[in-house]
C-alpha cells in the first residue's frame, strides 16, 4: 500500500480490508485542483488500479469542502504562460480525470460541502455518489470566462445531454437534491449518516470476485457513451482556446482584484 508521505496532497487510508480511502487534503484551500494535486490524483490512481490487495476506492475530502475546483493561481499561470505550456496544464487535467475514470476498481464519492468546476468533474468519474444533505455543486466555470471542457465529456456521459445543459453554461449553483435529481448524485443521506452511507455502497463489492468487478467496470465504459482520444483532445483544444481568448484573462483578474468582470451587470 502506497504511504501518504508519497503525496502532498492526498492522504490514503486502508481500512484493512482492501477498502481505501483517496482523501483530497488541502482543506486549506477547500480542495483546489493544483498542479500537485492533479499529479498526485494521477499517480494514486495508477498505483491503487495495479494494487491487487485493493478491493474499492473511496474517494473523499478533508474540511468543509468536497472540491472547490481549479486552483486560481494555477489557472492565472496557464493564462501567462506560453502555447505548450497550456496544453501540457491542460493534459494534466484531462489525464488525471482519465486516470479516475478508468481506474480497475469500484470508485465511490463521499462528498460533503461544495464541490464546483473539476470537483463536479471528479464526481462524474465516481462509479456512485454519496453526497450530504446540505452540499452544493455548480459548473462556475463561465463566470470566469472559461468552459467546463476537459471535465464535459465525463458530465455528458453521467447527466446526459438534455440534464447537463440545465447546469453547463449558467454557472449556476445547485442544491444536492437537484444534483439527484441531474444524476450527478446517486443517494443523498443527513451529514451524520454519511459514513454509514458510503459503508453500505461498498460492502456489496466485498462479496464479489475482483476481477469480475474490473471487467464488468471496463464492459460497461465501452457500452456507454464513448470518452476516447479523440474526445479527449478536443476537450483540451477547447480549453486552451478559451486561456487563449480575451475572456478568460479579464475573468480570473476580476476575481483577483476584487471586482465585477466587464459581462457582469
Amino acid at each position: 500500500m502506497t504511504a501518504d508521505q508519497d503525496f502532498e496532497t492526498l492522504r490514503l487510508q486502508d481500512d484493512g480490508r482492501g477498502v481505501v480511502h483517496l482523501v483530497l487534503s488541502r482543506a486549506e484551500k477547500h480542495n483546489a485542483l493544483s498542479a500537485a494535486m492533479l499529479a498526485d490524483l494521477t499517480r494514486a490512481a495508477e498505483r491503487l488500479g495495479q494494487d491487487d490487495s485493493v478491493r474499492v476506492v473511496v474517494l473523499a475530502a478533508d474540511g468543509p469542502s468536497f472540491c472547490a475546483g481549479g486552483d486560481l493561481g494555477w489557472m492565472r499561470q496557464q493564462i501567462a504562460a506560453d502555447a505548450e505550456t497550456r496544453r501540457q496544464g491542460a493534459r494534466q487535467l484531462a489525464m488525471m480525470l482519465m486516470a479516475l475514470n478508468t481506474l480497475p476498481k469500484p470508485l465511490i464519492g463521499r462528498v460533503h460541502g461544495n464541490a464546483f468546476g473539476g470537483g463536479v468533474g471528479m464526481m462524474a468519474v465516481c462509479d456512485t455518489v454519496v453526497a450530504a444533505r446540505g452540499a452544493w455543486f455548480g459548473l462556475t466555470e463561465t463566470r470566469l470566462g472559461l468552459i467546463p471542457a476537459t471535465i464535459g465529456p465525463y458530465v455528458l456521459a453521467r447527466m446526459g445531454e438534455d440534464k447537463a445543459r440545465r447546469v453547463f453554461m449558467s454557472g449556476r449553483l445547485f442544491d444536492v437534491d437537484e444534483a439527484e435529481r441531474l444524476n450527478l448524485v446517486a443517494r443523498v443521506v443527513e451529514p451524520d449518516d454519511l459514513d454509514a452511507a458510503v459503508a453500505e455502497e461498498v460492502a456489496p463489492y466485498l462479496r464479489c470476485a475482483p476481477g469480475a468487478v474490473a471487467e464488468a467496470k471496463r464492459l460497461a465504459r465501452t457500452l456507454g457513451p464513448p470518452i476516447d482520444e479523440a474526445a479527449i483532445e478536443h476537450s483540451i483544444d477547447r480549453l486552451i482556446a478559451m486561456w487563449e481568448g480575451d475572456e478568460a484573462p479579464e475573468g480570473i483578474a476580476a476575481f483577483f482584484e476584487r471586482r465585477k468582470p466587464r459581462w457582469q451587470e
